[in-house]
Parts: C-alpha cells; sequence; structure tokens
C-alpha cells in the first residue's frame, strides 16, 4: 500500500486562535483550506500521520526522525502555553524506516535527539488535523543540509517502508514558502519571494515535481523559503506514480507565504521516476562540461579521480603548457556536486614548485581534506563539477571602495588570523557579504580590527 495521500501545508503559529488572538482573520482563506485538509485526513482514517518539518531537529548531513514512544509540545513560546499536544509515535513504521536506511547507506535514523519537544512545524498542521481526527500515530522527521536529490530518496525510503508495513498512512509536508514577500513583512522583501511563490504553486499545483530540482539553491536562499525540502521528500514518496494535485489556497498578505495544496496516488506511470530523470541529466551535463573543460581543469580532474580510485598521487604530466610548468602561484580547486559546494580548498601564495604541482595537491585536498565535508566517493565522480582558480599576486587595500566583489577576491586578516573568499561566486552579491563572510572563515571577531588585501584570479572550468 503507498501513502494514501499528502498534504503541503504551512505552519505559521498565528493560525492557532489562542497565538492570533484575532490576527489569524487575515489568513481566512488559509484557515479554510486548512479545515478542508482536516477534513480529507479525517475521512482517510490514516494509522499513521507523516510529518515532515524544517523546525524538528535538522543537521547538515543527516535526516533526524524522532525516537521513543511518544512526545508532547505546547504554544508556550507563542504565548498560548494551554494548547498542548500528546502523540504516540508508530515506532513500527520508524523501525523500518532506519532499517532501509541502513541497508543502504544512507544518512537517516533516529540518532542525536537534541529536544524531543514537538516543534511547531509539526504542531499547527496537528491542531487542524486532531479537530477532526483524533486517532492515528505520528511520525516526525527532520530536514537536512543534504542536497535535493537526498531528500528525494528519503521519500522513497518512506514510501517503501509504508508499503511493507502495510500501514494505512498520509504524509504533511510542513513548510511556508516565501519570508520576503512583503516589505512590512518581519523578514523584508527581495524579488526572488514572489517568484519563489509563484514558481512553487504552479509546479506543486500540477505535481510537476521533477521541477522541483529547477530550484537553485542560490535561489531559494535569497527567497528565504521554509518547506522546499519537505516538499522534495514528499515527491519522492511518490516517485513512479500518477499523481492528482489540487491547489487549494495561497496567500502573503503577511510576508510570508502560505500556500495548501492536496495530492493523491494514481496508477503507476514510469515517466514520473524524477530522480532518475534528473541523475541522467546531471550526469550527462557533468560530462559535456568535462569534455570542455581547460588543461588546468583536466588536470584537477584527472587527479581527483587517481586519488578516490586508488589513493594515487599523480605525477605532473610533461605535455603540459609552460606557463603550468614554469609559473608559481596559489591555486583553489572547488568541486561542486548537485549545484552546491562539495569541497574547496586552495593556497593564497604558492607551496609547490610550480602551478601543475599546485593544482594536483589543492585538488587531493579538496576531494579528502576540506573540513566541511566527508571524502568524496566514486559514486560521485560522474556528478562532479570542478573548477580552478589561479591566484594573483595579493596587494594591500585602504578601504572596502577599492574592491568589487565580480572582479577582486579578498583576504580579511587580524595577526595571524586570514580568512580568504574568491570573486565572482554565486550569492554573494556585495564587498559587504563578501567581506563578513572571509572574516567569519578567518574567525576574526567583530570587535577586532583588520586589514584588506585583494587580488585577481584566472578562473578556469
Amino acid at each position: 500500500m503507498s501513502v494514501m495521500a499528502a498534504f503541503m501545508v504551512p505552519h505559521p503559529p498565528m493560525i492557532v486562535p489562542e497565538v492570533g488572538r484575532g490576527s489569524e482573520e487575515q489568513i481566512r482563506e488559509t484557515i479554510t483550506a486548512y479545515e478542508r485538509v482536516a477534513d480529507e485526513v479525517a475521512a482517510l482514517k490514516p494509522d499513521t500521520i507523516i510529518i515532515t518539518s524544517p523546525h524538528s531537529i535538522m543537521y547538515a548531513d543527516y535526516f533526524h526522525i524522532s525516537p521513543g514512544n511518544k512526545a508532547t509540545g505546547s504554544f508556550r513560546q507563542f504565548r498560548a502555553p494551554g494548547v498542548r499536544f500528546s502523540e504516540r509515535y508508530d515506532t513500527a513504521l520508524v523501525d523500518r524506516i532506519c532499517d532501509l536506511a541502513d541497508a543502504k547507506d544512507f544518512p537517516a535514523g533516529t540518532l542525536g535527539e537534541r529536544d524531543p519537544s514537538l516543534d511547531h512545524g509539526t504542531m499547527v498542521p496537528l491542531w487542524f488535523i486532531r479537530e477532526k481526527y483524533a486517532e492515528g500515530k505520528i511520525v516526525r522527521i527532520g530536514l537536512s543540509g543534504l542536497p535535493l536529490a537526498d531528500h528525494y530518496r528519503l521519500g522513497q525510503l518512506i514510501a517503501q517502508a509504508v508499503e511493507e508495513t502495510g500501514t494505512r498512512a498520509v504524509l504533511i509536508a510542513s513548510g511556508d514558502l516565501s519570508h520576503k514577500l512583503q516589505t512590512y513583512g518581519p523578514y523584508g522583501f527581495a524579488k526572488e519571494g514572489p517568484e519563489y511563490d509563484r514558481r512553487i504553486m504552479d509546479v506543486c499545483g500540477r505535481a510537476a515535481f521533477g521541477e522541483l530540482f529547477d530550484f537553485d539553491e542560490t535561489f531559494c536562499e535569497k527567497a528565504a523559503e521554509c518547506g522546499h525540502r519537505s516538499f522534495v521528500i514528499m515527491a519522492g514518496v511518490f516517485d513512479g506514480l500518477k499523481v492528482q494535485a489540487t491547489a487549494l489556497s495561497h496567500q502573503d498578505v503577511t510576508g510570508v507565504g502560505y500556500g495548501i495544496c492536496t495530492f493523491y496516488p494514481e496508477e503507476r506511470d514510469e515517466e514520473r521516476h524524477f530522480l532518475k530523470t534528473y541523475q541522467e541529466k546531471n550526469e550527462q551535463d557533468c560530462r559535456e562540461k568535462a569534455e570542455k573543460s581547460d588543461v588546468y581543469v583536466r588536470l584537477a580532474r584527472a587527479s581527483v579521480e587517481a586519488w578516490v580510485r586508488q589513493r594515487e598521487h599523480i605525477r605532473v604530466p610533461k605535455d603540459l603548457p609552460a606557463e603550468m610548468l614554469e609559473r608559481r602561484a596559489g591555486t583553489f580547486v572547488s568541486l561542486h556536486k548537485d549545484g552546491r559546494l562539495r569541497g574547496c580548498i586552495g593556497t593564497i601564495v604558492a607551496t609547490q614548485g610550480n602551478v601543475a604541482e599546485e593544482i594536483i595537491q589543492n585538488a587531493i585536498s579538496a576531494c579528502s581534506r576540506d573540513p566541511r565535508f566527508a571524502p568524496v566517493t566514486m559514486g560521485e565522480l560522474k556528478t562532479l563539477e570542478i573548477s580552478v582558480d589561479v591566484l594573483g599576486d595579493l596587494e594591500p587595500v585602504a578601504s572596502p571602495e577599492e574592491l568589487d566583489v565580480k572582479r577582486y577576491g579578498v583576504v580579511v586578516s587580524h595577526g595571524r588570523k586570514r580568512g580568504l573568499l574568491l570573486p565572482n561566486l554565486d550569492g554573494v552579491d556585495t564587498v559587504e557579504e563578501q567581506i563578513e563572510i572571509a572574516r567569519q572563515k578567518g574567525g576574526i571577531r567583530e570587535s577586532e580590527p583588520y586589514q584588506l588585501e585583494r587580488f585577481e584570479v584566472e578562473r578556469h572550468y
């Protein structure tokens, strides 16, 4: 048995009357749609309500599934302590999801519990559902910092676990849309905000789940969306199935987007294996880029592949251009996967005999020694995008006015502390942002004075 239905819903605490105290009336359209969702859940009489919440425990590289037999929560932090919840967990379904994750070496499970209390991303949907349907256990799952593809895979695991246990389940994809829709809203306005809401309501209204992968990470960050990963997990639950979708409502009167849609699975459809399609296209794109890459990037890729496959440190090829064999300079090697950074290590000044040796060394470090990431695996090699930056000389600058976020990289220094940021990076649009990120990377506190240096780069793809 597949998941019987899924519901995309927001979670503004103000929608609960004891919290909103009248202000909830400005989102009456959302309340009406939410009540319809609760009616539909009640009509289905599920054994289990699976809730994916952006406000549950979240890790960068792991999906946390709430452990134990039960959990409680209240809206105390929203000045409504009398609104309380006591929920039982479906331990059998949780155990099966965890077993499947372990068997596939997938990063999901019940480890790392920090706060067992229910979060508002879980409680707001339950407030509506419990008004109409008091039965059924729950499963609560947090999101992660992993790529969208892994969120889709988690959805596939959930669907498999539901089918194997014979559970009558519905899924609640809890998540607000953009938080930057109005200048008067709590987070201000960004042009990406309304664009995100328009696109996501269109995509989900058509159940065109493959298009969820087309939302660029930088675009989502600028839109300050909340629920995108929740929606991708939901898409994975319905992998290979036709889906009847209905968009019930969308409001943005508070400056935050609230969208509600319902989804019911139908017959199988081999054209709707969206992750498989996405991966095939991604691999083809990476192959084409690799074939067109210049000699600098080809050297970096050969270094990464040799290290990942055989732990081999390649020798400098003899047929390289003289500029790579005779010049000394700092270099950075950057790895990206699924549009996200996968590793980046470099040297500000030359540490090797020539640029080629510098690239080889930094490519190995980028794929195996970047402390922010696990080492690259063989399975990832075919989807890695690689770029190489060769750094010019450092020049001291007297003020930020001498910087240009597109043209110059920046080094921020305080004593022995030093932070660097390359130029022309996605999502870094101002000199102020560039300096701030470099300062943080160098561990330099806001109160500490710092010096600035700039440099230009030759970027190779």
